[in-house]
């Protein structure tokens, strides 16, 4: 399996690219930024999944990545970044990436997702997105009325909601009404499903 790494930072792309060159039936080439990265492609042919550092010189946000991906022949391209949002995540898979590995991830992980990808797979941390989503609602959102809203989600009425949380029941239709404006949602219901559909609430 043909693999390449291209990040600018020195020690990383050298401590990743030395790990995977020892896992069977991998070799690894590694670039420090997208002209690199696509000469590379350009002198040894598609390589069977590629790793792209998402703030190395340039990527100018996700026009790096397309150009790798159409350069690549249709072998796997995916994004890598110790900070990235969820919705720079969704838009570069939508664009063609086959997915997002963060740098936390640990080293067997990484292997693991690598070669998931190199098999046309879409890899995404489940952990990520959801604390990217819990994020990205938390300016949204209350603590209480995420609490509110994952009893409405789970299909619970206001009386054992309210019984929940140990408040009055007056007080959770008040979130409710409050939730469904937020959404522009018509009803309870509809903002159940407007939560599931965005992420906010995953159940």
């Amino acid at each position: 399996m043909k693999v390449l790494i291209a990040d600018d930072h020195a020690l990383v792309l050298e401590t990743l690219a030395a790990f995977i060159a020892n896992q069977e039936g991998m070799e690894v080439r590694s670039a420090s930024d997208v002209a690199g990265t696509l000469k590379l492609i350009g002198s040894e042919g598609s390589f069977d999944c590629i790793l792209l550092d998402y703030h190395m010189p340039g990527m100018n946000g996700l026009d790096g990545l397309a150009q790798v991906i159409a350069a690549n022949d249709g072998g796997a391209v995916a994004l890598m970044s110790g900070n990235v949002t969820r919705e720079t995540v969704e838009s570069a898979i939508s664009s063609g990436a086959t997915g997002f590995v963060p740098k936390t991830l640990g080293a067997k992980s990484l292997v693991q997702a690598i070669r998931f990808m190199a098999a046309g797979e879409i890899y995404a941390p489940f952990q990520f997105m959801s604390q990217a989503s819990e994020d990205q609602n938390s300016g949204l959102f209350s603590a209480r009325e995420l609490s509110v809203l994952r009893g409405v989600c789970e299909g619970k009425a206001n009386k054992v909601i309210a019984f929940e949380l140990g408040v009055q029941e007056v007080t959770i239709k008040a979130h409710v009404k409050s939730i469904c404006r937020k959404l522009d949602a018509r009803n309870r219901t509809h903002a159940a499903m407007i939560a599931r559909d965005r992420g906010i609430i995953t159940i």
